[in-house]
Order: structure tokens, then sequence, then C-alpha cells
């Protein structure tokens, strides 16, 4: 059993934006954009967009977890990976 390639790349999205937005939130750029109100705008929408990603998605990370896809898979006839 191995975790996902999906649930590593939503992972490190989700640690991304919530970096990008605590250094919003110190006064630092983050981005190379003039304009405050754009940065401002594109790191919210980032933090919004992959929480819901994160948050809807099933990340599995445990080995428990790992199984009892493997077992709902199999239940619903996909090969693993999918």
């Amino acid at each position: 059993m191995k975790v996902t390639k999906g649930t590593i790349i939503r992972t490190i999205c989700l640690i991304v934006a919530l970096l990008n937005m605590i250094l919003q939130m110190f006064g630092k750029s983050p981005l190379p954009i003039e304009n405050e109100t754009i940065s401002e705008v594109v790191s919210g929408l980032a933090v919004i967009i992959t929480s819901i990603i994160a948050w809807w998605k099933n990340n599995s990370f445990t080995p428990e977890a790992l199984k009892a896809d493997d077992v709902k898979n199999e239940l619903k006839g996909k090969t693993k990976g999918e």
C-alpha cells in the first residue's frame, strides 16, 4: 500500500496555499504582483480552491485508511490508482 500521487499533490497544493496566505497576513509579498488587491484575490482564491479540493477528496495517509481504500475499490470494481 502506498499513498496515491493525487493525495500527495493535493496536500502540497494546500500547504503552499496556506503558506502563501500566512505570508500575506504578515505583509510579505509572496507573489511578484505590484497590485496588492490582485495578490490578495489570487491568494484568497488559491486557499479557498485548494481547501475545498483537499476537504472533498478522500486523502488517506494511515495504513488503515489506505487498506480501507483498497477494500472500497475492490467493492466498486476499480483497480489500484484510479
